[in-house]
């Protein structure tokens, strides 16, 4: 492959890159089952990649045995630096890549809460689902 060619493909492939962010599932109970709307996955624990986003959510489901199911959507993190990048260089970016999964996410379904943090090395923050967060949840994966 020629130069010119490699530079396009590497032109083509961070663009690409950039707009998911690697993610790590698991649960404090054993057994358990984490289903994400856009994901066909649903062992923990497990790793996955999910696109950026302005403005949707992911809706989630998480079971084990014996227990009800948790609904909610993810809690997202914010994008201060891509936002700086899409207002100096692609403004209509900033409609697809402000939001992104967390790193770290552990479901805790007999607590009904998700735990989530940056880096693997510092304490956990905790996001209780609103009765909106869990109804939007079980519209989009009740029947699942």
């Amino acid at each position: 492959m020629n130069k010119a060619a490699r530079l396009l493909v590497l032109a083509a492939t961070v663009p690409l890159a950039a707009c998911t962010a690697m993610t790590h599932i698991t649960t404090v109970q054993s057994n358990a089952q984490v289903t994400i709307a856009t994901s066909k996955e649903s062992g923990v624990p497990r790793s996955e990649s999910f696109r950026t986003t302005s403005f949707g959510n992911y809706e989630f489901k998480a079971e084990a045995p014996g227990k009800a199911p948790f609904y909610g959507i993810l809690p997202l993190k914010f994008n201060g630096g891509y936002l700086a990048l899409d207002i100096l260089f692609f403004a209509p970016a900033t409609f697809f890549n402000l939001r992104e999964v967390y790193p770290y996410y552990e479901f805790d379904i007999d607590k009904k809460h998700v735990r989530y943090k940056k880096y693997a090395d510092e304490e956990w923050s905790i996001f209780i689902p609103l009765k909106a967060d869990e109804a939007q949840g079980r519209d989009a994966l009740g029947k699942r």
